[in-house]
């Protein structure tokens, strides 16, 4: 049975390994648009940018491994289309037949117009090796960033920043940062936490347009203000690749559809990773994280095999800023109630969600002892009342 893999990051290098251990030992292929083998994508927008980490830290497996386990890397290659009829991949090299194909393509991130300037020189995104390494070089002491954006990204890309001297200004459209993703309590510490390293932080307001002539020189804003810029790096998110998946007539719905196993509307296709929504507690969803990408992923190696086994996502993420480390269990989408614990040392402290009296999720800023306790009573299905959770002296006897 012929097994290609179509991208070519953690997704794919966990499914590849996976298939092996599960015993598949027929063709298997692994087809990458970038040029370097699979790689960690966290660390890009944190410990590579600030050239703590090398790039050979970063790859998931040594060149060797890939060989020992006869798989097949296809890097530096694009795929056009999806031929379901004759079960081919179609890229500017050729065709790859398959029998089972899996579809790890991650996402894209959004841009800003162009006519706006979202073109001009200077103007970066952080997604993939390339992208940080076209940035990191700009990220000069005493230059001007603007960053735009107030989730993750922009939020790590800001602390690298500033890190290395320069100066950073954020700006977020909506009314707070992490609208999208964290409770205000949650937005408050971070921002908190910017604001003392001297990240000017502008909320609830938009970009108007990039000013310059071919490079960006400065951040015009809704409100008439204008923002120097010697280069400006845009965190507005990502959007799942569909594209193939779409043009193949696969189901498409906030990600390649696929069911509670990780098939897709095809049932030779399979998909997993950040391209993929999956059904979760009676809704559909899409995850992008770097344990969904690992546990999807296995998943549906397991279920290539035979194993018949039904996803249940345990969400959880997590980002780096200056000396802070913020753990995230859960998901807290649908909360109508929240509860705060300060932390055992300065600048930390957790938020806990709850849906009536049901425990959703929880934010650690350095607290991980909170944060491990949120996820074990999570994944657990317990949920202690709001009022033990903010008077328990020691959380860990809510485990007993």
């Amino acid at each position: 049975m012929r097994i290609v893999i179509l991208g070519a990051g953690q997704a794919a290098a966990s499914m590849a390994a996976r298939l092996r251990a599960n015993g598949h030992h027929g063709p298997l292929t692994v087809i990458g648009a970038e040029a370097a083998a699979p790689y960690q994508r966290p660390p890009l927008s944190k410990a590579y940018l600030l050239g703590d980490m090398s790039l050979d830290r970063l790859t998931l497996r040594a060149p060797e491994w890939w060989q020992e386990q006869e798989i097949t890397l296809r890097l530096n290659e694009c795929a056009r289309s999806i031929d379901r009829e004759t079960q081919e991949i179609v890229t500017e090299k050729g065709r790859i037949g398959y029998d089972i194909l899996a579809l790890t393509l991650g996402a894209s991130p959004r841009r800003l117009p162009e006519n706006i300037g979202g073109t001009l020189a200077g103007v970066h995104v952080i997604r993939n090796l390339a992208d940080v390494d076209h940035l990191a070089p700009e990220l000069q002491s005493g230059r001007r960033l603007v960053v735009v954006g107030g989730g993750y990204i922009g939020l790590e890309a800001a602390a690298v920043a500033r890190k290395l001297g320069l100066d950073v200004a954020l700006v977020e459209a909506a009314p707070r940062i992490l609208s999208r993703v964290a409770a205000a309590e949650t937005a408050d510490m971070i921002r908190e936490l910017h604001r003392k390293h001297g990240v000017e932080i502008i909320e609830n307001v938009g970009v108007s347009r990039l000013n310059g002539d071919k490079r960006v020189s400065g951040v015009t804003l809704q409100n008439g203000r204008t923002l120097p810029a010697d280069l400006v790096v845009t965190g507005i998110g990502v959007a799942p690749e569909t594209a193939l998946a779409q043009e193949a007539g696969l189901a498409v719905e906030n990600g390649i559809a696929v069911d509670e196993y990780g098939q897709s509307s095809d049932p030779a296709i399979w998909a997993a990773g950040d391209c993929a929504s999956f059904p979760h507690l009676g809704k559909r969803i899409r995850l992008e994280s770097v344990g969904n990408a690992i546990d999807m992923a296995e998943l549906v190696a397991d279920n290539i095999c035979g194993a018949r086994k039904p996803y249940v996502a345990k969400p959880w993420f997590w980002s780096d800023q200056f000396d802070a480390k913020l753990q995230i269990a859960g998901l807290g989408n649908g909360h109508d109630h929240i509860v705060t614990r300060a932390g055992d040392r300065p600048h930390s402290g957790s938020v806990w969600y709850y849906s009536a009296s049901r425990l959703l999720a929880v934010d650690a800023l350095n607290d991980p002892r909170a944060y491990m306790i949120g996820k074990r009573l999570i994944e657990a299905g317990r949920s202690p009342t709001p009022e033990a959770i903010g008077a328990a002296a020691d959380l860990k006897a809510l485990l007993a």
